[in-house]
């Protein structure tokens, strides 16, 4: 029997947002599940994974027959540009996917993508592969055949959010949804619309066969990889390739950014710097327009030879062609010759057609409006319970890190997952409880092999949270940082001791188009001058409180948090390995230090001893270690002259027979050996 949808506007507030939802009747068919996910490419896979080793209950819908359906067509051209880097020198799997961009997280190390590919640009193939086996591996709940056709919310004070997701697939299946994981990507192609644009050819079905180009002329709409990809394939039997866009080229060197155009691309800036016939040229396509003349061929020419004060003046193609022709239009017009083949790589947007008006996410702003737009959270502006993530969700970082590629969504999607945990089961963010001895070796530990943060820099960042009196702290891992003033919502954690932020940076002033990037003086190397620091390097903010929201907002641009009360860059390294003693740890502990007020250097024993018996107060690691009968951090048995209590005295008991209550009969009977650690 068909379910039956009821049209009534309400206006409601769910947790502190106002919005428009549907009243009525609900499907009487319908499976109710906790998470519903739209979409098995990598991203759906990976929140599915996490979901799964939580044991909750979910279903991945998904519109194929196969999972990661999207690299069966692309890229057009086979070859993908994250890279696949197998060797590093290091066996540290962490440090490892800081340069493997195309794993997903998994406890397995056979689904580490260096098994599928030697090709440092693998295959498309190949990701296809992997992205099956990784679904296949962990049983993943994957319904395929399944695509979600309408989207729809209905309050219910029943539902987790106050509300609950209904879904409608291609044979009117229905389904309700606790909560919303959107991870369909960007699979609606940008055609825009301009006099001429129907002889224009789209990346999706243009031909890839080169033998198809031979002797032609081409003009390419869009200056990213797909169009650098697109003339790399036919450079060779072309006349020449024209490239043209409204923006000037962004290089990926230059910028920092991984969407920007890739080395292994931009062959096509070789021949055109090198007047080889090739050309690129800037002009926003609004201002234009394509005719077809009689011989086929197709003319690019400016808007206002063909229109008047703004009116379009209704022209046969006879007289568009004489004022193609004209010596006025066409002297010196740099796109003055014909082309064969006209062809958009204007890159995708998200597909907003499947949700309700009343349910439909909110645009992304200015350029950034082919996304969703979403809170830091990654959850949907305007409706809680949605969230976005994975290709779609790169509003939140747009060029600036790799939120929007395998690398960086692997890490988003696991923070949205630690989000639902805590917000929905009661499971707080997972977090590491040290004393404050350990301060400096954790930071360090961090800074030099976590992924997360490497590849997600400025948009996650590791949080230390000091306990009373800083005797300890809490270590949180890859926090979003545009949602640090709701740390304790999101987490379960509170700050209420101070805090400090760990971060990765680029320099402010080092990234952007027409920066000169190999200048002979871009970095430095001496940490006095680390805030001058340009490459990516860690920067430790410290705060006595937590930032607020109206804080976060009026930070310094360029900023991604406010002003600490204390800040501290460590200086840019060759290897971005941050582990040289007097360059970048001392300066570390020494900043820590200022903050806390206290001493984190490590002591022998014999150090500790004369501490107790001339100072009132003991450095952090004395009392972590040597008072407590303890060597380093975990290790229970303090092997030394004194078995790690040479104040036992202190409680009525002699040194010689405190340390002798320890040995066993037979070392009783020997000597005491006189050693630190």
């Amino acid at each position: 029997m068909p379910a039956l949808w009821v049209s009534c506007t309400l206006g409601i507030l769910v947790a502190g947002v106002a919005f428009v939802s549907l009243c009525g009747a609900v499907p009487s068919n319908y499976l109710h599940l906790e998470y519903c996910v739209i979409g098995a490419g990598p991203s759906g896979l990976q929140i599915g994974y996490f979901l799964q080793q939580s044991q909750r209950q979910y279903l991945i819908f998904e519109r194929s027959n196969i999972s990661g359906s999207f690299f069966v067509r692309y890229p057009r051209h086979r070859k993908l540009i994250s890279i696949n880097k197998r060797y590093t020198g290091k066996q540290n799997k962490e440090f490892n996917l800081r340069h493997d961009w195309n794993s997903l997280l998994s406890h397995d190390d056979n689904l580490l993508y260096k098994h599928y590919s030697k090709d440092f640009f693998p295959h498309a193939d190949t990701m296809l592969q992997y992205l099956n086996d990784f679904t296949r591996t962990f049983k993943l709940k994957v319904q395929y055949n399944t695509e979600i056709k309408w989207i729809e919310a209905k309050r219910d004070p029943q539902a987790w959010n106050g509300l609950y997701f209904f879904l409608t697939d291609q044979n009117d299946h229905h389904y309700r949804c606790s909560v919303l994981l959107v991870a369909t990507g960007l699979g609606v192609p940008h055609v825009p619309d301009f006099p001429g644009s129907e002889h224009v050819e789209g990346y999706e079905t243009v031909s890839v066969d080169p033998d198809d180009f031979v002797g032609q002329s081409v003009l390419i709409l869009g200056r990213g990889n797909a169009a650098f990809e697109t003339a790399d394939n036919i450079a060779g039997v072309t006349n020449f390739i024209h490239a043209v866009s409204r923006s000037r080229i962004r290089l990926a060197w230059a910028t920092h950014y991984v969407g920007d155009l890739r080395a292994v691309n931009n062959a096509l800036l070789d021949t055109y710097q090198l007047k080889s016939l090739d050309g690129l040229l800037e002009g926003d396509l609004e201002n234009t327009v394509l005719i077809q003349d009689k011989k086929g061929k197709l003319h690019l020419r400016l808007r206002h030879h063909f229109f008047k004060n703004n009116t379009f003046q209704d022209m046969s193609y006879n007289r568009n062609e004489q004022l193609l022709l004209s010596e006025e239009v066409a002297d010196n017009l740099a796109v003055r010759l014909p082309y064969d083949r006209v062809i958009r790589c204007l890159g995708w947007k998200f597909d907003f057609s499947i949700f309700s008006n009343l349910t439909k996410p909110q645009r992304g702003r200015g350029r950034m409006n082919k996304y969703p737009l979403v809170k830091a959270t990654y959850e949907a502006e305007n409706l809680p319970g949605m969230f976005i993530i994975g290709t779609a969700s790169h509003s939140v970082d747009y060029r600036k890190a790799a939120g929007g590629f395998i690398h960086g969504f692997r890490y988003t999607a696991r923070a949205v997952h630690r989000l639902l945990e805590h917000r929905y089961h009661g499971v707080h963010w997972p977090a590491t409880v040290q004393p404050i001895s350990q301060l400096t070796n954790a930071i360090i530990k961090r800074i030099n092999e976590a992924s997360g943060i490497y590849q997600m820099f400025s948009v996650l960042a590791d949080v230390v949270l000091l306990q009373k009196n800083a005797t300890g702290f809490e270590y949180l891992e890859e926090y979003p940082v545009g949602a640090l003033p709701y740390l304790w919502e999101n987490t379960g954690k509170n700050a209420e001791n101070g805090l400090f932020v760990i971060n990765l940076e680029y320099g402010i002033n080092f990234s952007k188009p027409e920066a000169d990037v190999f200048h002979p003086s871009r970095s430095v190397g001496e940490p006095k001058h680390a805030w001058l620091s340009n490459f990516l390097h860690p920067v430790i903010y410290f705060y006595r409180r937590l930032p607020t929201e109206t804080e976060m907002m009026q930070r310094p641009k360029l900023w991604p948090l406010p002003r600490p009360r204390h800040i501290h860059h460590i200086v840019e390294d060759f290897l971005t390995d941050w582990t040289a003693a007097k360059a970048h740890i001392l300066p570390l502990r020494r900043f820590l230090e200022t903050c806390l007020g206290t001493d984190l250097r490590n002591f022998f024993a014999e150090s500790c001893f004369k501490f107790a018996l001339t100072n009132q107060h003991l450095p952090p690691f004395c009392y972590h270690g040597y008072l407590n009968k303890q060597g380093l951090l975990g290790n229970e048995n303090w092997q030394h002259t004194y078995s790690g209590d040479e104040m036992g005295h202190l409680s009525g008991v002699s040194i010689e027979e405190h340390s002798h209550q320890h040995l066993s009969s037979e070392q009783r009977e020997k000597p005491l050996p006189i050693t630190t650690t």
